[in-house]
């Protein structure tokens, strides 16, 4: 006698991942986070001193005054936009009387404009590392393959929500990817949430992933870090060995120290 599977059972036994997605979903994402965390240590550790954006202002300034601000205020909306639609549960949001479409409509446009604001400061970034001489000169293999990889993820991540929530019909990531990135964190990974998934959200999910791998080992480290120190530091006193400086007597309380 054989009994029939129950509809539940069939969509379930479609929503297992099986070995390739539990290897995407589950192992690679905890060897990041080992990378990830572990790089930053060792990295601190070792390098304190290439722990730095290895700032080329120096060498051309006019390009840079354009492509940086719009790529840092571009990826810092991103960053948050990813902060609270992955880690914000959805039913926190409509706790707090946020509906699905608002939700969605301001995720969409906000996303969709930063994003273009990050690649375009991106383009402008790395046409001046390649035109200007003295920053290509600067530039290292681990700078080229950040680049690869930032360009990538970037461009996956405005693809996805181009083609899913603008050319189609929506698609609410809140009840697939997000539960899933939470459940890493839990130590409680379900890949079955990610095999649903569209093609280009798995895309720029695994490509965010390589991103996170190499990030303690480029200048992508400079991010964490800010720079509280300068708020306390005692001043610089330049001192010059010249008993006369200039023609003009020196200002009160700007006088020389003997």
């Amino acid at each position: 006698m054989t009994i029939a599977p129950t509809e539940s059972a069939l969509q379930h036994a479609a929503a297992e991942p099986g070995t390739l997605g539990v290897l995407l979903w589950v192992i690679l994402p905890y060897v990041v986070l080992v990378l990830f965390i572990g790089g930053h240590v060792w990295r601190y550790r070792y390098d304190k001193f290439g722990w730095t954006t290895r700032s080329s202002q120096l060498y051309e300034s006019r390009l840079l005054r354009i492509g940086s601000p719009l790529f840092h205020f571009g990826i810092l909306v991103v960053l948050i936009g990813h902060i609270g639609g992955l880690l914000i549960p959805h039913s926190w949001t409509e706790a707090l009387g946020i509906t699905e479409q608002t939700y969605h409509v301001t995720a969409v446009v906000l996303g969709t404009i930063a994003g273009v604001s990050t690649l375009g400061g991106l383009a402008i970034l790395i046409y001046r590392r390649r035109t200007v001489g003295p920053v290509f000169s600067a530039t290292t293999r681990n700078d080229k393959l950040m680049y690869v990889m930032l360009t990538l993820a970037l461009v996956l991540g405005l693809a996805a929500t181009v083609a899913a929530n603008i050319i189609g019909g929506g698609y609410d990531y809140r009840t697939t990817i997000s539960p899933w990135f939470r459940s890493i964190f839990y130590l409680q990974p379900d890949p079955a949430l990610m095999t649903g998934v569209p093609l280009l959200f798995q895309l720029h999910a695994l490509s965010a992933l390589a991103l996170f791998a190499i990030w303690p080992f480029t200048r992508l480290v400079h991010m964490l870090t800010a720079p509280l120190g300068y708020l306390t530091r005692p001043y610089i006193v330049y001192r010059s060995r010249d008993t006369q400086l200039g023609t003009r007597a020196p200002r009160r309380g700007w006088e020389r120290v003997r």
